[in-house]
């Protein structure tokens, strides 16, 4: 190379490394390296990569797009301000994403759907009205609505009695707006004794009472696998009835291959059974620091279904 022009070259790169320390925000004007696309809907919660990306919110959205993530998930969006579900969502639509499921109701002290206590009914069909908005701002079609605790003064069949006519009632505050509200079932063993929903067949059954396109199961693989195993047989048999997956392995309810479960052939199934949907990635990071998060990030690639 001509001297002359290695030492202008030289000289052009090192104003721009000084300008660049100068102004930190030079370097994130830089363009991002895009990753390819997921093929499953992955969906991350704020937090998930904080060690990585930083806490801020609209920038862990953006690094998830970059990363290959088309959709995003929140499940304590209602308890954020108003003009903080805003900026989350506007930043979700301008990058083309979706949003998948928040909470509406939750209660995790009471028996609230198994009851017959008016006043907590009257509490959990408020909280469903309020969600509609929430969901209408966000531009998403499904709420989560957790059925609270069991209740041990009541024999089992009349406490179903009580869930499916709440939920008859749910479905019909949805079906105007085409929203659709999932159950989830959590797991006795480990994370939440006494709970209602705590069985996929129960859910399945209750689904089916209540016979509408507004109420369907959130499938969580980390509850089932504990709770029930058998996944696969279990997901078909409930198949016309799940609305919404999450993911999460055990021991642990880290990321996938932190644990047993065998992501690459169950997302693989699901995958091939035309499940597009959205697979809410609710789960912790099993290894310390950035090399941490980046480890699970490669962990998705790895279960990415083909």
């Amino acid at each position: 190379m001509n001297r002359n022009i290695f030492i202008k070259n030289s000289l052009l790169a090192g104003a721009a490394l000084v300008a660049g320390e100068a102004n930190p925000l030079a370097a994130q004007r830089l363009p991002r390296k895009k990753e390819k696309a997921f093929n499953m809907k992955f969906s991350p919660e704020f937090g998930i990569f904080k060690e990585v990306v930083g806490k801020d919110l609209v920038e862990q959205i953006k690094w998830g797009y970059d990363q290959g993530f088309r959709a995003w998930e929140n499940t304590w969006l209602a308890r954020r301000p108003v003009d903080e579900q805003e900026r989350i969502s506007k930043t979700v639509q301008q990058l083309g994403m979706e949003f998948g499921q928040f909470v509406g109701t939750m209660n995790f002290k009471e028996p609230t759907f198994a009851s017959r206590d008016q006043a907590i009914r009257d509490h959990v069909l408020k909280e469903v009205r309020d969600s509609v908005e929430i969901a209408k701002r966000m531009n998403t079609k499904y709420i989560h609505n957790v059925l609270g605790m069991a209740d041990p003064k009541l024999p089992w069949d009349f406490q179903m009695a009580n869930a499916i006519e709440l939920l008859k009632r749910c479905a019909a505050i949805y079906e105007p707006h085409g929203i659709v509200m999932v159950m989830e079932t959590m797991n006795h063993k480990i994370n939440h004794p006494g709970m209602f929903l705590h069985t996929i067949p129960q859910a399945y059954a209750m689904a089916k009472a209540v016979g509408s396109p507004s109420l369907k199961i959130l499938f969580d693989f980390y509850h089932v696998q504990i709770q029930e195993g058998n996944i696969i047989p279990t997901l078909d048999y409930a198949w016309d009835e799940i609305g919404y997956m999450q993911i999460g392995d055990t021991p642990g309810r880290n990321e996938p291959a932190s644990g047993e479960i065998n992501f690459v052939n169950v997302l693989q199934h699901v995958y091939d059974k035309g499940y597009r949907g959205f697979m809410g990635m609710e789960h912790g990071i099993s290894k310390p620091g950035k090399n941490g998060d980046l480890a699970a990030l490669a962990a998705y690639r790895s279960v990415d279904p083909k």
